[in-house]
């Protein structure tokens, strides 16, 4: 299952979605996550008060994230949240090393046995 990550220091979930200028892309699945690419975007927020949704960039930032299942930041605004699930990307808000955050964000997104608890190695559908 592939799950990005906003992440500046790239070791930590330490990026507001709004913020990020990069989201690394992780293979996660069947044992240890394996990281695939890492994609450089437009940031979504522009800073303004109103927080308007910006069209432009959240859908650019959603392409560079195609095939993934789920996206974890340091936080993410209710829209974009909202938006994310309309696209069938779970938006995910998390702290910690990005290896727990990946661990989660499966948890939360896997319709197999696993559940983060393999019976057995492979019993995970996304493996």
């Amino acid at each position: 299952m592939l799950i990005a990550v906003a992440s500046k220091s790239g070791t930590e979930v330490d990026q507001h979605f709004g913020h990020a200028e990069r989201f690394l892309i992780y293979d996660y699945g069947g044992g240890s996550p394996a990281p695939v690419k890492e994609v450089q975007v437009d940031k979504y927020c522009s800073y303004d008060p109103n927080h308007p949704f910006r069209h432009p960039q959240f859908n650019a930032i959603v392409n560079a994230l195609a095939g993934c299942k789920a996206v974890v930041a340091a936080m993410i605004g209710e829209l974009p949240k909202q938006e994310l699930e309309k696209v069938g990307i779970k938006p995910l808000v998390a702290g910690g090393t990005i290896a727990d955050a990946l661990k989660l964000a499966h948890d939360s997104v896997c319709t197999g046995n696993c559940s983060g608890k393999r019976r057995q190695e492979g019993s995970c559908s996304h493996a």
